[in-house]
């Protein structure tokens, strides 16, 4: 028994169990209320009825006696007491003397000059101590001056039937009492299973298991999208666990070799013959790569403020046509410099709720990285962000484009150059990836992780698709004005 109870405690203590008692206690409460209305209205009815159907036989014993006397008043009686039925008579004198009917004597509760009641007999013909008492309700009627009649009824089979109500009545309500918190275990039974689903994956992950997930069972109740939420929430939590691995990876990886670098160039300097122009000229160079390195870790801290999600506050309704057609501006030059074609197309005004700035640097980034291998896969063959896939191109160019799409706003940026193999894309957006492998080229790997982080703050996405030949990147923005397209070109 006390194992047992020990299972049962558990399931009696939750949450769901006291909700399902108090719900059942409550239910009981109105429900006896009611049973007690019901009963009471049920007797009240059925006495109603009884002496209702004595008055009017009172009447008539009245009536008897006014035309027949003491002689007629008796007969009547004799002739109502030997009716079948349930009907229940006794004329007596003054001093209790009986002259007529089917009572042995008066009911003591009448006698003391109450005109009726109820009352308990013994029907005639039976000992006492065999005869059954019975409940009756008689009206006491003075006739004259010396002769007085009881007119009543036996009410026991009623009294019967009210007291087997009452026994039916109670018998449901236990039975709605047990049925109530059976209901109750099962529920906080089933709660408490599930809920100890969710503890013993929380238990796995705290213990290093971050691969465990919730159990969904398929039935779409609160507690499976409880359950889907938390899955989201914690492959959220995977990826950025996995990503803080990645960085830090890297960071070992991509900061020693500049730090190095500086120390040694810093070292060369004050060992170089040539005295003060070498030292000047080695302070200069360290301040370079110090430039670099702080640059680096700027995009770290803008990245990480970005994953925070720290963006309300920070916007305001602009056209992003406008913001992206600046950013063109300023990368024009340095596109016909390398020697690209450069066009952008814009389908404005496209306006949205964003940060200015956030936008203006994810598509500064894109541009750039556009710019950048074009230039490289026109000018020769060194390796790309695509590890050299796609090889040079004869002639290259650069396309950006911006235009609504549905309720959302699209910033496509495509380039010629070597462009990023399928299965290397998804990678391609985290932190310090650089997909060739030699990473000779200048660069941190953390500009598309940027442009990742703008989007997914501003509740947008990031995609990478082959343009045949190079990269396309489709950047994507929620909430444009519904505007019709009026495309504007430049060069």
């Amino acid at each position: 028994m006390t194992g047992r109870a020990e299972r049962l405690a558990p399931a009696l203590s939750t949450g769901a169990f006291r909700i399902a008692a108090s719900a059942v206690a409550v239910f009981l409460l109105v429900a006896a209320v009611l049973a007690v209305l019901l009963i009471r209205d049920a007797g009240d009815a059925v006495s109603e009825d009884v002496m209702a159907s004595i008055e009017a036989e009172t009447q008539r014993i009245a009536q008897s006696y006014a035309s027949g006397g003491r002689d007629g008043v008796r007969l009547a009686v004799e002739q109502y007491a030997a009716s079948p039925g349930h009907g229940l008579y006794l004329l007596t004198t003054r001093d209790g003397g009986k002259l007529a009917g089917n009572l042995a004597t008066r009911p003591q509760d009448l006698v003391a000059g109450k005109r009726g009641g109820v009352f308990s007999f013994k029907p005639q013909g039976s000992g006492d101590a065999a005869g059954a008492v019975r409940q009756g309700v008689a009206l006491r009627v003075a006739l004259g001056d010396d002769l007085v009649a009881y007119i009543g009824r036996d009410i026991e089979t009623q009294r019967q039937r009210l007291g087997r109500m009452r026994l039916v009545l109670l018998v449901a309500l236990a039975a709605l009492v047990l049925a109530g918190l059976a209901g109750g275990y099962a529920v906080s039974r089933h709660v408490l299973r599930r809920v100890e689903e969710v503890n013993a994956t929380a238990r796995s992950i705290m213990g290093g298991d971050m691969s465990r997930r919730i159990v969904v069972t398929g039935g779409d109740d609160e507690i499976d999208r409880l359950a889907l939420n938390l899955n989201r929430m914690l492959d959220r939590i995977e990826m950025l666990m996995q990503g803080l691995r990645e960085v830090s990876d890297n960071i070992a990886h991509d900061l020693k070799t500049p730090l190095n670098r500086l120390r040694n160039r810093a070292e060369a300097a004050l060992r170089d013959p040539a005295g003060e122009g070498a030292c000047r000229d080695g302070l200069e160079r360290t301040i370079e790569e110090a430039d670099d390195l702080i640059k680096t870790f700027n995009a770290l801290l803008l990245i990480a403020r970005l994953e925070a999600g720290a963006l309300e506050g920070t916007t305001e309704d602009v056209d992003v046509a406008t913001i992206v057609g600046d950013v063109a501006e300023l990368y024009q030059p340095v596109a016909e410099e390398a020697g690209l074609s450069f066009d952008v197309v814009m389908y404005g005004p496209v306006s949205a709720d964003v940060n200015p700035h956030l936008i203006s640097q994810a598509v500064a980034n894109l541009i750039d990285n556009a710019i950048k291998y074009s230039s490289a896969a026109r000018t020769g063959p060194g390796p790309g962000p695509g590890d050299g896939e796609g090889g040079p191109s004869e002639t290259g160019g650069v396309r950006v484009e911006v235009e609504r799409a549905g309720n959302g706003i699209v910033v496509t940026v495509a380039d010629s150059g070597p462009g990023i193999a399928a299965e290397d894309r998804e990678r391609a957006l985290k932190r310090f990836v650089r997909l060739e492998r030699s990473r000779s080229r200048p660069g941190t790997g953390l500009g598309l992780s940027l442009v990742a982080a703008v989007a997914r703050l501003h509740g947008g996405s990031l995609r990478l698709e082959d343009n045949a030949p190079g990269l396309r990147v489709v950047f994507t923005l929620p909430g444009a004005s519904p505007h019709a397209k009026t495309p504007r070109l430049q060069h």
